[in-house]
């Protein structure tokens, strides 16, 4: 894809529905955005290290927009970090606090039995679209839900991101809170949903007061051990890699 061509152009205010051509530019673009997202919300393990400069340049390659740019501000620094560092920074950020988790159902339903329901409801939904997830990771990680977007599309494809657009809206505060370079990326995503109501507002301040629900027992179908209890949550065993060109899906490596 060519680099846009910015100047007074950019700046033009459409005046005019946009034809068949630019519909499927955007419907590109946004796909694009999305699997980036996909892969940079992703463990940094050495192979995706290594494809850095390949996914700078996909970055370089976006339309000008605010999910680009926010995109672009993560890529800067995820470019120069050493991969102890990127190593590290993930694990601290996701792994080890609970608000900034990136399996999405457990802000919806926290550790209760409908979490498992919820899980299964979105492992059918995958299915029903000729999708399979990696069974090594839950449905609701938060890249492999991206890469569903990206694959499926607008619409249905992005269902289960508008879904959990509190639980989204809670890591980016999280992130933000803790200064990690990961709040760009969740801010980029952010900026492809509808803006949240005064009730989502209202209900991420809840959440973020008082936490999910609880619940001590009854977290089939995907098995009880997969949900700690409250403050010690514990995601579970990672997948093992998976080879890429640019843009497949791609699973921790070697850590919890």
């Amino acid at each position: 894809m060519n680099a846009p061509h910015i100047g007074i152009l950019s700046r033009a205010r459409r005046t005019r529905p946009a034809g068949p051509a630019e519909q499927a530019e955007q419907t590109e673009q946004r796909l694009l955005l999305l699997r980036l997202l996909s892969l940079l919300l992703q463990y940094p393990d050495a192979e995706l290290v290594v494809g850095r400069a390949e996914l700078v340049a996909a970055v370089g390659s976006l339309e000008p927009s605010p999910a680009a740019a926010g995109i672009a501000a993560f890529t800067a620094w995820f470019a120069e970090q050493p991969p102890d560092t990127l190593e590290r920074h993930y694990v601290e950020v996701f792994d080890l606090r609970r608000r900034s988790s990136l399996y999405l159902t457990y802000y919806l339903h926290g550790d209760t039995r409908r979490r498992g329901t919820a899980l299964l409801t979105l492992a059918q939904r995958y299915r029903a679209a000729g999708w399979e997830a990696d069974a090594a990771e839950l449905p609701d990680h938060l890249p492999v839900v991206l890469e569903f977007a990206a694959l499926e599309g607008t619409g249905a494809g992005e269902a289960p991101l508008r879904q959990h657009r509190r639980g989204l809206e809670l890591i980016r505060h999280s992130l933000a809170d803790a200064g990690s370079p990961y709040r760009h990326l969740l801010a980029a995503l952010l900026t492809l949903l509808p803006p949240p109501t005064a009730a989502d507002l209202a209900a991420v301040a809840e959440l973020a007061a008082a936490g999910p629900p609880t619940e001590e027992v009854g977290l089939d179908p995907y098995g009880g051990d997969l949900f700690a209890p409250p403050q010690t949550f514990v995601p579970p065993e990672p997948a093992p890699p998976t080879l890429i060109p640019l843009l497949p899906t791609r699973t921790k490596e070697g850590h919890r």
